[in-house]
């Protein structure tokens, strides 16, 4: 069994997987829960992906796995990275694309991460990861909305926000829902232009709030992440 682990801002996400096959998938809100599991966890290889926590010691918990990598930007990718500053690329994006590439090979694949941020990274056809955009999140923009403002109330997303808002509570939410909404809906229009047969994949923590609001076929694959690592994992290990 071979373990992927991304470490987020929050939480750290841990998938099991049996070959490419993800058998199990467990959320750890805290170091002191992830640093037992790994204590008493046997296993193969293992693969640590971090934006938070130092991912050399989270991998010195797992002292029963035989083979540990950590995702950085000198460990080999099963893609091609184009990126002109590979060392400031976040690890989550590389995984998210190298997910991608797993799932859609040979095929143009564009994927939106919806987290703190919302991040476009377009892989094409030939596996060459060219880059993308960086975009402020669901949650970010309702905090600025209110941070940044005297009087307006930080409000929560809606599901269903309305198109016209008729308190100042449904009219942030009618701003912010629906103006994400077009911009991811407008930039996947350019996209589409570009690449032909474009393969559009959402992922990330507030994927649920647009996968049903986008008008181009969309893709939700929530442990995108995990299994770009997995294979990432696999790459490294033969």
């Amino acid at each position: 069994m071979n373990i992927a682990i991304d470490y987020g801002n929050s939480s750290a996400k841990l998938g099991i997987f049996d070959g490419r096959e993800l058998v199990e998938h467990r959320v750890f809100p805290s170091p002191d829960e992830l640093r037992h599991f790994l204590q008493n966890f046997s296993g193969e290889c293992l693969i640590i992906s971090s934006v938070s926590m130092d991912a050399a010691e989270v991998s010195s918990w797992a002292n029963k796995v035989k083979t540990r990598f950590i995702l950085n930007s000198a460990l080999p990718l099963p893609i091609k990275n184009q990126y002109a500053t590979p060392e400031t690329l976040g690890v989550d994006r590389i995984a998210g694309v190298c997910g991608a590439q797993a799932l859609f090979p040979h095929t143009p694949s564009l994927v939106i991460d919806a987290g703190t941020c919302i991040t476009y990274d377009i892989l094409d056809g030939d596996g060459n990861f060219l880059g993308g955009g960086i975009s402020p999140g669901l949650r970010m923009r309702f905090q600025a909305v209110h941070t940044f403002t005297k009087r307006l109330p930080l409000v929560e997303p809606a599901d269903k926000a309305p198109l016209i808002g008729d308190s100042t509570e449904s009219c942030i939410q009618s701003g912010v829902g629906n103006g994400l909404v077009a911009e991811m809906g407008g930039i996947v229009a350019q996209y589409s232009s570009q690449f032909p047969d474009l393969r559009v994949i959402l992922t990330g923590g507030d994927a649920r709030f647009f996968e049903n609001k986008l008008k181009e076929p969309i893709f939700a694959v929530p442990e995108l992440v995990l299994s770009g690592l997995n294979s990432i994992l696999i790459h490294n290990a033969r």
